[in-house]
């Protein structure tokens, strides 16, 4: 791997594990101060929402300059929405302000892996980005779980800087204060980004001229017959997987009577397992085999529902891991097979962001079906047999799908397999 790979790393892990944190904090934060149930389950299709309402322009605006550049500027916004947060901004709002900083940010975090590396070392390089994505969820999580923790808020209000008086009196604040600082960090690895040389996309004067190119790139990309099937497939597991994240909060609660802090150590287990899948494909999968993965999908699905009869944390945590395992094996082959039909399709930047429109409006619709459900009265289990449900279900006719593509456009398809093997050796 090229040294500007590791710097890329290095930022977006500590981008990732304040994300995470902050999910949490803003979580108990929520909890604490007494708010509808409805409110915290909204927060994952809240962070969400810029992800859809600007996927027209971040991928173009990533294309049209050093994309560490665009890095520093996504983790500044995020800074803004911690600081929104921190005074008295409400947190839904407040962590919609980050989530505009992380829509911006990811077309360029997954754009510069086109631009830097070779076709060969895409499934790799995704392996190794996913996986370190997933141990900042971990530790991201562990790291929010414990910041609101009694023990910890209590020493981080016990310090106390002579002659400056700073305002912050409760744990959440001081939580808020820490994770500033993490995301000050990831934007100095910004700085060191390498200009990876590639040739800027101008983005047009009239902004909204971007729309029409928006939509011919989404287009694209769901009539391409693999395209299309690895796009629905990594559409499916996120906008699964983004809720599973607060769902396992509550099934905690619900099923073992966990506090957020105890219930976040549950979440980082499901990450654990997703990385180790996650670097398994990365050393054994090709991108012309990634389509022979989707049963893995279905058994996901069907496995989510075995949760609600799991009442014991040590049968819940290698449960989680295997999970978890089976999502990531699946998710790193179609992210690299989507990103390498993406950029032969359009350009890296705005493939990532149709990549990101479509991911993110499933999380928003799930999320927003849950947070309204969970207002209405249904419980933990009831939502996890439903998204048990939708994955297994969505999963078996992806599936059909691409059988179909197989047989009615099999010289298509297999024209493109064969440019995906031969990009293996480039």
């Amino acid at each position: 791997m090229k040294r500007g790979f590791y710097t890329i790393m290095a930022a977006q892990f500590f981008s990732s594990l304040a994300d995470n944190a902050l999910f949490v904090v803003a979580v108990e934060l929520l909890r604490a101060g007494g708010a509808p149930k409805w409110q915290p389950a909204a927060l994952v299709p809240m962070f969400a929402l810029f992800y859809v309402v600007l996927a027209p322009f971040v991928g173009a605006f990533a294309d049209s300059r050093p994309k560490g550049g665009v890095m520093f500027v996504s983790n500044s916004i995020k800074v803004v929405g911690c600081l929104a947060m921190l005074f008295s901004a409400h947190p839904l709002l407040a962590y919609a302000v980050v989530g505009l900083g992380a829509a911006a940010y990811s077309p360029a975090k997954y754009g510069i892996l086109t631009e830097l590396l070779p076709a060969s070392q895409l499934v790799k390089a995704n392996g190794w980005i996913e996986g370190l994505t997933i141990a900042s969820i971990i530790l991201g999580v562990l790291l929010g779980g414990q910041l609101v923790g009694h023990q910890v808020s209590s020493s981080l209000l016990a310090l106390d800087l002579p002659f400056v008086t700073t305002g912050i009196d409760t744990g959440a604040e001081a939580a808020i204060t820490v994770l500033i600082l993490v995301y000050g960090l990831a934007a100095w690895f910004n700085t060191r980004i390498p200009n990876t040389g590639v040739d800027m996309r101008p983005m047009p004067r009239n902004k909204l001229e971007l729309l029409p190119d928006f939509w011919r790139c989404n287009s694209a990309l769901w009539r391409d017959k693999l395209g299309q099937i690895s796009l629905a497939t990594t559409t499916l597991f996120w906008g699964v997987s983004g809720n599973l994240r607060y769902i396992v909060l509550a099934w905690a609660a619900a099923a073992l009577g966990y506090n957020t802090t105890q219930a976040s150590s549950l979440v980082g287990v499901v990450a654990i397992g997703t990385a180790v899948g996650a670097v398994m494909a990365s050393m054994r999968m090709r991108l012309d085999q990634a389509t022979s993965l989707m049963p893995l999908g279905i058994g996901m699905g069907l496995l989510v529902m075995l949760m609600n009869v799991i009442d014991n944390v040590w049968l819940a945590a290698p449960f989680l891991i295997l999970l978890g395992g089976l999502g990531g094996f699946l998710v790193v082959p179609m992210n690299a097979l989507l990103q390498h039909r993406g950029h032969n399709l359009m350009g890296a930047g705005r493939s990532i962001a149709v990549q990101n429109f479509n991911e993110q409006a499933c999380i928003l619709g799930l999320g927003g079906f849950y947070a309204l459900s969970t207002g209405l009265g249904l419980s933990a289990f009831g939502a996890i047999t439903a998204f048990g449900l939708v994955v297994a279900g969505f999963m078996w006719l992806i599936q059909r799908w691409h059988r179909r593509n197989l047989v009615v456009h099999k010289d298509q398809v297999e024209a493109l397999l064969v440019i995906a093997r031969s990009d293996r050796s480039h």
